[in-house]
């Protein structure tokens, strides 16, 4: 009975927040298209801080059609996966927002820039209390880990296997895009105006 009533309050403050991410989408882009800048205005990016390759990536990879923009329907299709998708599914997600040039292969350079682009949008967080190491002692381990036949190449199941075997290499690869967060932050901004 509990375990049922905490399933509906979930259910509940994920379309509430849904409700939102959709205000926000038709507020910011009434033409019903997200372009690269609306999208990083959107998730509050700084165009050119630390976090915007990252953003990058991530609103090519919620770009399924690969037209440059990001349609209401392909956002939704992504807040779905962030919100109810098991962890294989958002795997699959994050690989392609590695596979940079989405040739089905995760390289060390491809590898190397998104670590980077984390690496840098953390180093402001006071909350990050993992021991630092070099994007490239990171970028290492995590080919010598992961790229398991040794081709220099991460394939989309090696990426998966390796993830799901390997806690700090999940907690690596893993692209964490937190929309729930992000409308909660913009609540309680707007309610300081």
């Amino acid at each position: 009975m509990g375990q049922a009533q905490q399933t509906e309050n979930v259910e509940e403050i994920d379309v509430k927040a849904l409700q939102d991410m959709y205000k926000k989408f038709v507020t910011e882009c009434p033409s019903g298209l997200l372009f690269l800048h609306e999208f990083k205005r959107f998730f509050g990016v700084d165009p050119t801080g630390e976090a915007s390759e990252y953003a990058e990536n991530m609103f090519r990879a919620f770009d399924k059609n690969g037209d440059n923009t990001i349609d209401f329907l392909e956002f939704v299709a992504a807040l779905n996966l962030v919100f109810r998708g098991d962890m294989e599914h958002k795997l699959r997600w994050s690989f392609k927002v590695y596979d940079k040039d989405s040739n089905g292969c995760v390289d060390r350079d491809e590898l190397r820039s998104i670590i980077d682009s984390i690496h840098r949008a953390k180093k402001g967080n006071k909350k990050d209390k993992e021991p630092h190491m070099t994007v490239d002692d990171a970028v290492d381990r995590i080919m010598r880990a992961v790229d398991t036949d040794g081709d220099g190449c991460i394939n989309m199941e090696e990426f998966i296997r390796g993830a799901q075997q390997d806690p700090w290499v999940l907690n690596m690869l893993k692209v964490d895009i937190n929309p729930a967060r992000w409308v909660l932050d913009q609540r309680r901004k707007s309610a300081h105006f």
